[in-house]
């Protein structure tokens, strides 16, 4: 299994170009994880918890449009907890594909940028969408980047598990 983004640049020191840089290679990483897998083994679980390789690649690519377009931007978007199925878990549907997912990861990558480009760290999230106008403190984008990456950190971590547990790949 091969990743097709390196970690970046060691000497890299611009805040924005670190967050994004690092969302980049880390969705380059969930990607790696996914490639080369059955859809039956995308779509069985390993673990108590029951979810699948599958459902927490469709978290990632809500998460990520949870917290940027609807929640810093306060767009209004279709489905923001589509992740989240009846059973009050993750779902995924029969009919969404690995190759869907992974798609729509590297588009809500893309809109990432384009809400980051030119705009300060610490400019606060809209009302509206996520964060009502309830006079609650909303976070920055600093903040909602930085919360987004950790996410995808943790979930990386997941999935390296899983995996193994699935084919025994380790890399």
């Amino acid at each position: 299994m091969t990743f097709s983004l390196p970690e970046p640049d060691k000497q890299l020191s611009d805040p924005t170009t670190l967050l994004l840089d690092y969302l980049d290679y880390y969705r380059s990483v969930i990607s790696g994880k996914v490639e080369g897998m059955s859809d039956p083994e995308l779509r069985t679980s390993r673990l108590p918890s029951g979810w699948t390789l599958l459902e927490l690649l469709k978290h990632l690519v809500h998460m990520e449009q949870r917290w940027l377009r609807w929640g810093f931007r306060g767009e209004q978007v279709e489905a923001p907890w589509g992740d989240w199925g009846p059973a009050d878990r993750w779902h995924v549907g029969p009919e969404e594909t690995a190759a869907d997912l992974l798609a729509a990861l590297h588009t809500g990558g893309e809109h990432t940028r384009a809400i980051v480009s030119g705009t300060p760290l610490s400019t606060v999230a809209a009302a509206g969408g996520r964060f009502p106008d309830d006079g609650t403190p909303r976070p920055t984008l600093g903040w909602i980047l930085f919360h987004v990456l950790q996410e995808y950190a943790r979930h990386a971590g997941h999935l390296d598990i899983v995996r193994e547990l699935t084919d025994g790949a380790t890399s």
